[in-house]
C-alpha cells in the first residue's frame, strides 16, 4: 500500500504521486516580465487520482521525500491511514477555529523540521483564544519530537464581556489567519488575522490583523523595520489586514503574496512589503456586514491599495501559488488563486510585474470550493477542494 500522511478528523488522503516544491536561494532584483502573447493551454483536464475523500480538508503540505499532506480544521496527524501521530498540541477548534496552516522548514529534507499554526485557548480562561505556531522535528514516524512553540500571538480575545465594536464584524472564534511561508532567504512570515475585532488592526502594541516576520527559531530578526521602536511589537512586519487567507512567497522573484478576506466583498490580492499598511479598518473597498457605511477610498495617503479586489459578492479567495514551468504551456509565471466562491482563478501579469487584470476562472464546472492550490516538481498543478467529500484534483495540460 502506498505510503500515506494526513491531517484530517477520521480520514487520511492518497495522492497520485509525491509532491515537492523547490525554493531557489536567491532572488533576482527585477520585477517579472509578462510572457510575451502566451497561448492558453487547451482544456487543462482535472483528475481527482486515487485519493479517498476527508472532510473539508484545509491545505496540502508537499514532503520532500514523500506525497502531500492534507490538513482540516479539526486536525489530526494520521499515517497509513489510521495511525496518529502523538505530539500535537490541544488545539482550540470552534467555527473556524483549529489547526490552520503546516509548512515545512526549507531544509526539511536535513533536519526534518515543520511548523504547525493554531488557535489555542488560554488555560486559565479557555473562552479567550489566541493564535500560536510550534516548531517540531518528524521523522517519518508516528511521534514529534522536540515540540516547543515558538511564537504567541498578543492577539488575546473572546473573553467576556465582548468590546463594543462597529460593522458586524462576526464572531469571536474567526479570522485567525494563521497562513504561514519561508521566504527565499529563510525567515518565516507568519499571518495574524484581526479576529473579527478590527479596531485593534491600526494599533501597533499587538498582533491583530498583522503579518509578521521571524527566524526559524521563532526569535525577531534584528532588521524588522520595527525593531527598537516604541508601542510596536518587533515581529511586525506589515499592517492593515483583515483575515489574511493565502500567503505565498514567488520562488523565482522573492516576493510575498497574500489573498485576503474583506468583509462583504472587498476581498484582496496583495504583494506584501517591508513596513506598509494595507489599510483595514480604516479603508476597505468591501461592504459592513451590518451594512454600516464604509470607505471605499483608492489611493488614500499612507494606505497601500490591493492589486486585485473581488465584490461584492465575496469571492472569498484561499491560498496562492506562481506557476513556473513548462508543462502547462502559457501559464509560465501565472499566479493561481484557490477561490472559495467554487473556481480557480488564473491572473496574468504586465510588464511591471502587476496583475494585467486578465483573469480567467477555471474549474467552475466542478461546483466545488477551492481551498488551497500548489505546484508540483511534475510541473502540473494541484488543488484541494473545502467541501464534506474533500479531495485533490490534479490539473495538467489539455490534449
Amino acid at each position: 500500500m502506498k505510503r500515506v500522511i494526513g491531517l484530517a478528523m477520521g480520514a487520511a488522503l492518497a495522492c497520485t504521486g509525491a509532491i515537492a516544491a523547490a525554493q531557489n536561494d536567491t532572488a533576482p532584483a527585477a520585477a517579472p516580465a509578462a510572457p510575451a502573447a502566451p497561448a492558453a493551454p487547451a482544456a487543462p483536464s482535472s483528475d481527482e487520482g486515487e485519493a479517498p475523500k476527508a472532510p473539508n480538508p484545509f491545505l496540502p503540505v508537499p514532503l520532500g521525500d514523500g506525497p502531500w499532506d492534507y490538513q482540516t480544521e479539526k486536525a489530526k496527524i494520521h499515517v497509513e491511514v489510521v495511525t496518529p501521530i502523538a505530539g500535537l498540541p490541544e488545539v482550540y477548534h470552534v467555527g473556524i477555529a483549529g489547526l490552520m496552516d503546516v509548512v515545512l522548514h526549507p531544509d526539511f529534507a536535513k533536519n526534518r523540521l515543520i511548523y504547525l499554526s493554531y488557535s489555542k485557548a488560554d488555560p486559565k480562561d479557555p473562552k479567550n483564544t489566541t493564535l500560536a505556531v510550534l516548531r517540531a522535528k518528524w521523522d517519518g514516524s508516528h511521534q514529534l519530537s522536540d515540540v516547543k512553540e515558538i511564537f504567541e500571538a498578543d492577539a488575546w480575545y473572546g473573553k467576556e464581556p465582548v468590546p463594543a465594536k462597529c460593522c458586524g464584524q462576526g464572531p469571536v472564534y474567526g479570522s485567525y489567519g494563521g497562513r504561514m511561508a519561508f521566504d527565499t532567504e529563510g525567515y518565516l512570515f507568519i499571518a495574524s488575522g484581526d479576529r473579527n475585532y478590527g479596531e485593534m488592526v491600526q494599533k501597533t502594541d499587538n498582533h491583530f490583523g498583522k503579518i509578521l516576520r521571524l527566524n526559524d527559531d521563532g526569535s525577531v530578526p534584528d532588521d524588522n523595520p520595527y525593531v527598537g521602536e516604541k508601542d510596536w511589537k518587533s515581529e511586525i512586519w506589515t499592517i492593515g489586514h483583515r483575515n489574511p487567507t493565502g500567503l505565498t512567497v514567488d520562488s523565482e522573484y522573492g516576493e510575498i503574496w497574500s489573498t485576503e478576506f474583506g468583509p462583504r466583498g472587498g476581498d484582496e490580492l496583495n504583494r506584501i512589503k517591508r513596513g506598509e499598511n494595507y489599510g483595514w479598518m480604516d479603508v476597505t473597498q468591501g461592504h459592513h456586514y451590518d451594512d454600516t457605511p464604509a470607505k471605499f477610498i483608492k489611493g488614500e495617503p499612507g494606505f497601500v491599495d490591493p492589486l486585485a479586489v473581488w465584490g461584492p459578492p465575496s469571492a472569498n479567495p484561499g491560498n496562492l501559488t506562481f506557476y513556473h514551468g513548462r508543462k502547462i504551456p502559457g501559464w509560465d509565471g501565472n499566479l493561481f488563486i484557490a477561490m472559495m466562491n467554487k473556481s480557480l482563478l488564473r491572473l496574468e501579469f504586465d510588464a511591471k510585474g502587476d496583475p494585467s487584470g486578465k483573469q480567467e476562472a477555471l474549474l467552475e464546472d466542478l461546483k466545488q470550493r477551492l481551498r488551497d492550490v500548489r505546484q508540483g516538481p511534475d510541473g502540473n498543478l494541484y488543488v484541494l477542494t473545502d467541501e464534506n467529500a474533500g479531495a485533490m484534483l490534479k490539473i495538467t495540460a489539455g490534449k
